[in-house]
């Protein structure tokens, strides 16, 4: 895995990262895509259509946000006939994970 970036606390970061983490970073930061996330997050895939009654929004609203957290790397995207499967991209989730808690390089 090629990681974008070093952890918060050990050097400035790049703008190149900069700009990559904040894209992440910022679509996290809503709370609808934040439950959004940790919802597909649970379970090794997620059907958008599965995801409207959880979050308690329609679907042009699930979409929209699936949409962000994909553009944003943090979710991968499989277009099943009609229906698109959501998982979480496992990269991404490391590189928050290190970017945010240094710890997370020996775990």
């Amino acid at each position: 895995m090629d990681t974008c970036c070093s952890p918060v606390c050990c050097s400035p970061l790049s703008r190149k990262d900069a700009d990559t983490m904040a894209v992440r970073l910022k679509a996290l930061a809503d709370p609808t895509r934040l439950r959004l996330f940790s919802l597909v997050a649970s379970q090794p895939e997620q059907c958008a259509y599965d995801l409207t009654e959880p979050l308690g929004v329609s679907q042009p609203t699930v979409s929209h946000h699936l949409k962000v957290l994909t553009e944003a790397g943090l979710l991968t995207r499989e277009q099943r006939g009609k229906w698109a499967y959501f998982s979480v991209s496992a990269d991404a989730l490391t590189e928050l994970s290190v970017f945010l808690d240094p710890a997370a390089v020996a775990s």
